[in-house]
């Protein structure tokens, strides 16, 4: 008879004794757990810490003695497994009740999973500082969080644990701030997917501080300090410490099992070691990833299941093979859901692999049923159509189609699968052209060349000298926002209207999500242009761009709307119309659209209160009633659908012209811009222009700086930029000062002594430097523009500039000018 020693319980280890036991009634099969539970719902632990799952007992999947009662398995707790001999096929055991001794084995299977990971910080030891691994820890937790003790939290670690924390720390009532290392959240999606996600979760009042890593943590009283690396200080009840896991292999060291570079055990298609007889799974191993072939760590619990199964077949004698894992996986954010698999954008370009990308944004079932909410969907494939990953986000509906997508990619499939599949439909479950249909007659188009394609990452190198940028949305849509540089003409106008475009340059048109677009690029191109269109339209573009505001902010946002609405209350205890517009199940612009008709038939003073279902209408209403005349006097979310409570004002007459022009995110109800032409490239006029700008941008105002002649060296880059020039332009790079801090003053410069002598009294005094102007500037908004002309002139390239600039030319100028009511020359 044989004897089966398995080191570890949960997904891979229990699994493998359930199974193995069904296969074989006469095998001997002894478990090692190191702690007092062998198996339990370890992803369900942050639930119950926020009371979702109220009853502690759910957690636990099997006890020991159900396990021995039902699969007759000796189960050994708090019995740690300390090394293995694979030479003589023993394990050393040190067991709370029976001490140190050593067990032999025919067969020994690994499952030790993965333990928090805790890099060398100062003060991380600290009692304040938690971990969520197993049931101890979350009884810990819970028990502080119970007392009522902790009315503060910091979260580190934006990967899945942490987010589930911070939800659920928040669900309990406690003020949250999650900090991140990196520049978003959650590894799985791409930046601009992560951002709505991050939005989601500062929408439901979780302070996000991101790009910003841990200096070290400061014990005070009942108080915990993080130190952040910018400087920054969180002062918090408690911390959750989760920024990513460590295979717990550290007992394998001595026993000749081959590891990774990080500790991981390498296991072959069977799951079998190095060694002879000894099998792994979970946490732990590496394995093959199933899109690429590369090894990928997968920390999940759907995988280890299925390693645990193969390995119990390979031990009764039942040959059954790992293919490698996807990866797939979803995560509740509120009342939003976000889910991934297969690769994405960072992976395939790590490893070279050349793909394409498609946005999509449809309704999760036909919109015209009530409840409809809208997805939004990531899929890429490679150069002959094989789908390679796929990421969505959405308040329904979103495991239905990365199961969809999951399951196409497992059998190796295409888009022309994606297009060809014949999904269960009727209007309350989903569309006739479903959203994993739509995402492929999407690419479909792009692969034979009905359309082509570009992305949001494009348009930073934009160049609107070579290139028209064409929004083929309606007015309405307009006057919410458009990409700076981009004209305006509506689709249905287009036919009537390309006369108004130059042949000689590519046309980059975009709508609100991509299909207007795709019937303007075919109008066009049969007219004779050269035409792209951007997936996923302008939605992408505004989802891509957020930015989590700071603490402060958010709290005086709250306190506004709050305000607003005890306003509201007031304003419906008096004799005033209120007319209801339900507007779910619409795709942008279609809200808008039925908003500003039911807007123009009100009367001064009149409500009117709107639900919609696309996601972007909670930002949309807000932009448009600021445009409009109009008074926001309530807006919340939930579930997915955005309720706005409007109060019809004073409506001021837009100039159809202004469309034509540019405008990005600015009124288009009053000239109220301010422009500046910024000639000069002296220290004190660089600084001047940046505070006006600032203060300009802090007001509410659309701020363009236009940068010519000396005026463009103020943006070039400080290090020095190889790129290829003539003699003379060579000349002009090596005469130029080079980059903001090289600048000199326009009187008392004193062969730089006055710089200095400035930039010292501004730090003294705690101004902003003009570097910190500068980047304060780009991220408030300032379109800071360099003059292409001069750049020629002097022999300046792209290359040597600072990024988040436009590169344009007078003509750009003259139109954000046309839109000003202030125009400087410094």
């Amino acid at each position: 008879m044989s004897k089966v020693l398995i080191v570890g319980g949960v997904a891979g280890g229990a699994s493998t004794a359930a199974r193995l036991r069904r296969l074989d009634e006469n095998i001997e099969i002894i478990m090692f757990e190191r702690g007092e539970y062998i198996s339990f719902a370890n992803c369900g632990l942050p639930y119950y810490i926020g009371e979702t799952i109220k009853d502690r007992q759910k957690l636990l999947v099997q006890t020991p003695e159900a396990m021995k009662n039902r699969f007759n398995i000796d189960v050994r707790i708090n019995s740690d497994v300390v090394s293995v001999d694979a030479e003589n096929k023993t394990i050393k055991v040190i067991s709370k009740e029976d001490g140190e001794y050593e067990e032999k084995y025919d067969f020994l299977v690994l499952s030790p999973g993965a333990k928090p990971f805790r890099p060398a910080i100062e003060g991380i030891n600290s009692e304040k500082i938690y971990s969520v691994r197993n049931v101890p820890d979350t009884d810990k937790i819970k028990a502080v969080i119970d007392d009522g003790s902790v009315k503060r939290a910091t979260v580190i670690g934006g990967g899945f644990i942490g987010i589930e924390m911070a939800e659920n720390l928040k669900e309990r009532g406690i003020d949250v701030t999650l900090v991140e290392a990196a520049p978003h959240i959650l590894a799985p999606f791409d930046s601009e997917m992560a951002s709505i996600i991050e939005k989601e979760l500062q929408e439901n009042g979780v302070n996000l501080v991101l790009n910003n890593g841990v200096e070290k943590f400061i014990e005070e009283d009942k108080e915990i300090i993080t130190l952040l690396k910018s400087g920054e200080s969180l002062i918090s009840d408690m911390v959750i410490f989760a920024i990513g896991v460590t295979p717990d292999t550290s007992f394998l060291k001595d026993s000749g099992i081959k590891l990774g570079e990080r500790g991981h055990i390498i296991v072959d298609k069977h799951m079998r070691t190095s060694e002879d007889g000894i099998f792994a799974a979970g946490d732990a191993i590496l394995v093959k990833d199933y899109v690429n072939g590369s090894d990928v760590a997968i920390p999940l619990a759907g995988p280890a299941n299925r390693q645990g199964r193969i390995i119990a077949d390979n031990i009764a004698g039942i040959e059954s093979s790992y293919n490698g894992s996807m990866g797939t996986s979803i995560l509740k954010i509120f009342s939003m859901a976000a889910a991934a698999t297969g690769n994405n954008e960072r992976n395939l370009q790590r490893l070279g692999i050349e793909y394409r990308v498609v946005y999509a944004h449809p309704m999760t079932h036909a919109s015209y049923y009530p409840g409809a909410t809208q997805l939004s969907i990531k899929l890429l494939y490679d150069l002959d159509g094989k789908v390679l990953g796929a990421q969505a986000v959405g308040y329904d509906g979103v495991d239905k189609f990365i199961d969809v997508i999951a399951t196409v990619i497992k059998f190796k499939g295409t888009i022309e699968d994606l297009t060809e599949l014949e999904l269960a439909y009727a209007p309350p479950f989903l569309s006739a052209k479903s959203p994993a249909n739509m995402v492929g007659f999407i690419a479909q188009n792009n692969l034979r060349g009905a359309v082509e394609l570009f992305t949001i990452d494009e348009l930073k190198d934009f160049d609107g000298e070579k290139a028209t940028l064409l929004d083929v949305r309606d007015k309405v849509e307009v006057e919410n926002g458009i990409i700076s540089g981009a004209i305006n003409i509506p689709v249905n106008d287009l036919r009537e209207r390309y006369n108004e475009l130059d042949k000689n340059k590519e046309i980059y048109i975009y709508c609100a999500v991509g299909l207007r677009g795709y019937i303007a690029s075919r109008i066009l191109t049969q007219n004779g242009f050269k035409v792209k269109n951007l997936t996923g339209g302008y939605k992408t573009f505004s989802q891509s761009i957020f930015k989590p505001i700071n603490k402060e902010e958010k709290n005086r946002a709250v306190k506004d709307f709050n305000e607003k609405e005890e306003a509201m209350d007031k304003v419906e205890e008096k004799d005033v119309s209120v007319t209801e517009l339900d507007a779910t199940g619409l795709c942008c612009p279609g809200p808008l659209m039925r908003l500003k008709d039911s807007m123009d038939n009100l009367n001064e003073g009149d409500i009117l209160s709107v639900k919609a279902s696309d996601p972007g209408f909670y930002e949309d209403v807000k932009a448009w009633t600021s445009r409009t005349g109009n008074e926001l006097i309530k807006l919340s979310k939930m579930q997915g659908i955005v309720q706005a409570n409007i109060k019809k004002g004073k409506q001021v007459s837009n100039d159809d012209e202004k469309l034509k022009n540019g405008m990005d995110n600015c009124s288009l109800t009053k000239n109220d811009g301010k422009t500046m032409v910024v000639f000069s490239g002296d220290l004190d006029k660089a600084i001047a222009s940046f505070i006006i700008a600032n203060g300009a941008a802090a007001m509410g105002k659309k701020v363009t700086m236009f940068f010519t002649f000396w005026g463009l060296n103020i943006l070039r880059k400080h290090e020095k930029v190889d790129v290829k020039k003539n003699v003379i332009e060579k000349a002009f790079g090596f005469m130029m000062p080079r980059g903001s801090k090289k600048l000199g003053l326009s009187n008392m410069n004193m062969g730089g002594m006055g710089a200095k002598m400035i930039r010292k009294v501004m730090k003294d005094k705690n101004i902003q430097s003009l570097e910190d102007l500068m980047e304060a500037a780009i991220k408030n908004g300032v379109n800071v523009v360099a003059c292409t002309m001069s750049m020629d002139v002097m022999g300046i390239t792209k290359e040597e500039l600072i990024d988040g600039i436009t590169y344009a030319g007078v003509g750009y100028y003259l139109g954000e000018a046309e839109d000003a009511n202030v125009n400087l020359f410094i």
